[in-house]
């Protein structure tokens, strides 16, 4: 079963940077597109940015050109560098595989952005 261990998050001021780690199991890391999530308090949660198994990127408009997705495939691993922080980020940050569409998240890391 897919397994998700989120971590790198924070409390960081506005302007700031963080960079996210996830760290997956259960599936073939390497075949497969992750995508990075987020909800906010009172929200639903929201889609972030991708990146395949080629290494093609996707970005919602909201955090293109300041959140970078990359992946290590030798270490089961995505990350998520931010940039340029606005208070609006504050989210708690999951990362799943995008062609999984069960219920199975991790526990996510929670990123506060302070104005």
């Amino acid at each position: 079963q897919e397994q998700y261990v989120e971590s790198g998050g924070g409390l960081v001021q506005a302007g700031g940077s963080l960079r996210l780690s996830c760290a997956a199991s259960g599936f073939s890391f390497a075949t497969e597109g992750i995508g990075w999530y987020r909800r906010a308090p009172g929200k639903q949660r929201e889609f972030v940015a991708a990146i395949s198994s080629s290494g093609t990127t996707n970005y919602a408009m909201s955090v293109r050109s300041r959140f970078t997705i990359s992946r290590d495939n030798a270490k089961n691993t995505v990350y998520l560098q931010m940039n340029s922080l606005k208070p609006e980020d504050t989210a708690v940050y999951y990362c799943k595989m995008v062609n999984s569409f069960n219920d199975n998240w991790g526990q996510g890391t929670q990123v506060t952005v302070s104005s």
